[in-house]
């Protein structure tokens, strides 16, 4: 409806022949944008900062559930439905489709897209295939993913601590040349022109 209505509107207000190409062509332009529009709203948008933020706690708990006697498959539904957003939503759909007879390969697929979670789905896809005990080395992916995390935020607050150098500099530098530096320039220079 909105295309047709830019097409009369553009023939109502231009008139004749030109009008009704320019209302048609602007009729065509607003329905492809709005298909486009439509088309890149579907795509899932997914928070890579609150996944890589939530995976060391997905592990943890993981860990936990494995370690009280839950399959993997089963801990990994558990903790995806506790858990909620990105890696929980990862989680419970390739526990779905592990327990549904999808290949575990295939399944935990979702899992490895997300940042720093490949480890974490070759693990369940390895536990799920062969039967390895698994809570060991998921309590050691939560333990890297943790400091992987620390890392990054420490580099953060470096970068933000140099960053925010340059304005305090900025800002004081001119107060300290008109303060300190300027009245002695001034005091040498009536003292040169003075003597003379």
């Amino acid at each position: 409806m909105p295309p047709a209505g830019a097409a009369c509107g553009a023939w109502v207000l231009v008139g004749g022949v030109t009008g009704v190409l320019l209302g048609l062509g602007l009729g065509v332009v607003l329905w492809r944008w709005r298909d486009r529009q439509a088309a890149t709203g579907r795509d899932e948008v997914v928070d890579t900062a609150g996944a890589a933020r939530r995976l060391p706690l997905a592990a943890d708990l993981l860990a936990a559930c494995i370690a009280a006697g839950a399959g993997p498959v089963i801990a990994a539904q558990a903790v995806g439905e506790a858990l909620g957003g990105p890696v929980g939503q990862a989680l419970a759909r390739g526990a779905a489709e592990v327990r549904l007879g999808g290949e575990p390969a295939d399944a935990w697929r979702s899992l490895a897209a997300l940042p720093g979670a490949g480890a974490l789905a070759r693990l369940l896809e390895r536990a799920d295939e062969s039967g390895l005990p698994a809570a060991g080395p998921v309590a050691r992916l939560a333990s890297d993913a943790r400091a992987d995390w620390g890392r990054i935020a420490t580099a953060r607050a470096r970068r933000a601590a140099v960053l925010i150098s340059a304005p305090v500099g900025l800002c004081f530098l001119p107060a300290f040349i008109a303060v300190g530096v300027l009245p002695v320039v001034i005091g040498l220079a009536g003292g040169v022109v003075g003597g003379r």
